[in-house]
C-alpha cells in the first residue's frame, strides 16, 4: 500500500478502489489506467518500476488475482473480502510508522512526498498537476 501510495500520489478511495484491471501495461511502461479520483475525474498514472515490484510481490503473496489489489488478511496469510476502506488505509499506515518510531504520518503526506520529489527531478509543474489529478495548478503549487 505504502509503496502505491508513494509511487504514484494516489488518495486512500484511489488506493482503496485499486484493482488489477486498473495496472495496464502502457507504451512499454507499468499505469494505473481509468483511475477515478476526486469529483469523478479519470487519469491515467504512470507507476514506477519499483511500485510494480512492491504491488507484484504482494498480490503474489496475498494470491490476490482478480478484483481489488488491498485486503483484509486472514489468519493463513492470505488475502480476503472485497477491499478495503479508506479509513483502514489511513489506520495502517499510522500503525506501521507508530512501529517504526515515526511521527504520525497520514497518507496524504505521502502524495506531497511524491510531488515535491517529482518536482526535485526536475518535473514540470503542469505534469504533476496531471499525474495528481488537481483541476488547478495553484493546487498542485500549494503541494510543493
Amino acid at each position: 500500500m505504502f509503496a502505491v501510495l508513494l509511487g504514484c500520489g494516489l488518495r486512500r478511495a484511489e488506493l482503496a478502489a485499486l484493482t488489477l484491471r486498473h495496472v495496464q501495461q502502457r507504451d512499454n511502461r507499468c499505469c494505473i489506467v481509468d483511475l477515478v479520483g476526486k469529483h469523478g475525474r479519470i487519469r491515467t498514472v504512470p507507476m514506477p518500476a519499483w511500485t510494480k515490484n512492491a504491488l507484484d510481490a504482494w498480490t503474489k503473496a496475498a494470491g490476490v488475482t482478480v478484483g481489488r489489489v488491498f485486503r483484509s488478511v486472514h489468519r493463513g496469510d492470505r488475502a480476503h473480502g472485497e477491499g478495503l476502506g479508506e479509513k483502514v488505509v489511513w489506520q495502517t499506515l499510522r500503525s506501521y510508522t507508530s512501529a517504526a518510531g515515526l511521527p504520525e504520518i497520514a497518507p496524504h503526506d505521502l502524495r506531497r512526498t511524491m510531488a515535491k520529489l517529482c518536482r526535485q527531478s526536475g518535473g514540470e509543474l503542469e505534469q504533476i498537476q496531471l499525474l495528481l489529478g488537481h483541476s488547478s495548478v495553484q493546487t498542485t503549487e500549494r503541494y510543493l
